[in-house]
């Protein structure tokens, strides 16, 4: 069956395993320093890995695969004792997977006699859970939330937009596009500019912008190349990484970082993290 699945990008990863310990099926493992895929049937495709990878070689693709088994999953997150099965359980709960979550306390509970921890505990746990505590890694960024807006004075116009060239996704952005020459760059997720009310005016006014997902694009080693090439080519000023607070944002500041490893002139570097409530909870150079 065709699903999403991790891809490992073995040019790129250095074997720092800091990606293990946040794939709790058990599907990553250290072989011959290399991150390796080793089950098909145990990664659940949705990459909670992918923002703990500080070389940015995680990516997730869409190909044939064993289908995932959820209970051969929980199988392995019982051994490896309570804590991993609440990680795991709160994991499927953020990502909205019901059917799986379902599937995994129904072989607990079938198996509750041989847990070695208390079950009604972990159920507990599991239940009280927030996304930004008691996670274990999971990657918040696909659980659902409901915000109080406050409402706006109406304004008798539209706001102009900022953006001063297009196209801005960086897979179709030419680095050698004259209005990228000399110019500070905003690379920035999908997701800010849509979370950020005032992205426009803050960010973008006067720069250069191209946009990116690290989660859900592929071909991040093309990324590292282009940047790489606004670098040393168009000779840009400064660098401005806008992403969101949730893990999985973090790789596309590690592209960055990559591409300006590889380049033959420094350039200073911003990062700007937004919360999912649309406020600036990070801004430093970095």
């Amino acid at each position: 069956m065709e699903r999403d699945i991790v891809k490992i990008n073995e040019d790129l990863c250095d074997g720092c395993g800091l990606c293990i310990p946040n794939c709790h099926e058990g599907a990553l493992q250290i072989i011959d320093n290399k991150a390796v895929l080793v089950s098909d049937l145990m990664c659940d495709g949705l990459g909670a890995c992918i923002g703990h990878c500080p070389q940015g070689a995680i990516t997730i693709e869409k190909r044939e695969a064993q289908p995932y088994n959820e209970v051969e999953v929980i199988k392995e997150m019982v051994k490896k004792g309570e804590n991993t099965v609440i990680a795991h359980l709160i994991h499927l709960k953020e990502h909205n997977e019901i059917g799986l979550f379902q599937q995994g306390i129904e072989y607990l509970e079938q198996n509750r006699a041989k847990l070695p921890f208390n079950l009604d505990e972990v159920k507990v746990e599991v239940h009280n859970s927030s996304s930004s505590h008691s996670c274990g890694g999971a990657c918040p960024g696909s659980a659902e939330k409901v915000f109080n807006v406050s409402k706006l004075s109406e304004v008798s116009a539209d706001v102009p937009s900022q953006l001063t060239h297009w196209p801005v996704q960086l897979h179709l952005a030419n680095p050698a596009s004259g209005f990228f020459k000399n110019s500070d760059v905003v690379i920035a997720a999908d997701c800010s500019a849509f979370t950020y009310g005032n992205f426009h005016e803050k960010f973008i006014k006067g720069k250069s912008l191209v946009i990116a997902c690290p989660k859900l694009d592929s071909g991040l080693e093309i990324y590292i190349s282009k940047i790489t090439r606004l670098i040393d080519e168009a000779l840009v000023n400064t660098i401005t990484v806008v992403i969101m607070e949730v893990p999985c944002c973090g790789g596309l500041l590690q592209i960055v970082k990559n591409a300006a490893s590889q380049a033959s002139r420094k350039v200073p570097i911003k990062l700007v993290v937004i919360g999912i409530q649309g406020e600036i909870v990070e801004e430093t150079w970095v």
